[in-house]
């Protein structure tokens, strides 16, 4: 059985920290301004039994939605473009198997990701890592000759990846 949290205080939305590989992606984990925790699902198996349509089982694999956050744009694109070229490399390394991605000689294309929960003081509470992830989408970057105020602009990014641990 479960005990109770003493902890009442509860999680601030702007209390997290994003990092992915500082070496490679700098620009990324500075200017995180949102992410999404995607949602785990169990498919039901279902299992025709006699005169019901089906009983539904509990299934045996997870699901997990896509890994999504908003990064700001810096001027001079370096956010944009990181995320560009790692699409890129992607693209041209289709064919080459994640052991091979390994090598430490050339940057990687699979990437582990760490949302860092902080606590009401900023200190480190939780950490979900997200292990083996690759970009799906660079989003629309929307530029307004109309706008009013000044808006920074922003773009989202998605990652696929094999499974997060939350520690």
């Amino acid at each position: 059985m479960a005990d109770l949290t003493t902890n009442i205080n509860y999680l601030q939305p702007t209390q997290f920290k994003l990092v992915i590989d500082r070496r490679n992606y700098p620009n990324l984990e500075f200017f995180a301004q949102s992410v999404a925790h995607p949602s785990v699902d169990v498919q039901a198996a279902e299992l025709g039994y006699k005169r019901l349509t089906s009983v539904a089982m509990p299934g045996d694999k997870l699901t997990f939605g896509e890994l999504s956050a908003m990064i700001i744009l810096d001027e001079d694109m370096n956010s944009y473009t990181e995320m560009y070229n790692w699409l890129e490399r992607l693209v041209e390394t289709n064919n080459t198997s994640l052991a091979n991605e390994r090598d430490t000689t050339k940057i990687p294309t699979y990437a582990d990701i760490t949302l860092s929960v902080l606590t009401s003081h900023s200190n480190g509470n939780k950490e979900v890592r997200y292990i083996d992830c690759v970009p799906t989408s660079v989003g629309t970057i929307d530029f307004m000759a109309t706008a009013g105020d000044v808006e920074y602009l922003t773009f989202p990014v998605s990652f696929r990846f094999s499974y997060f641990e939350i520690k």
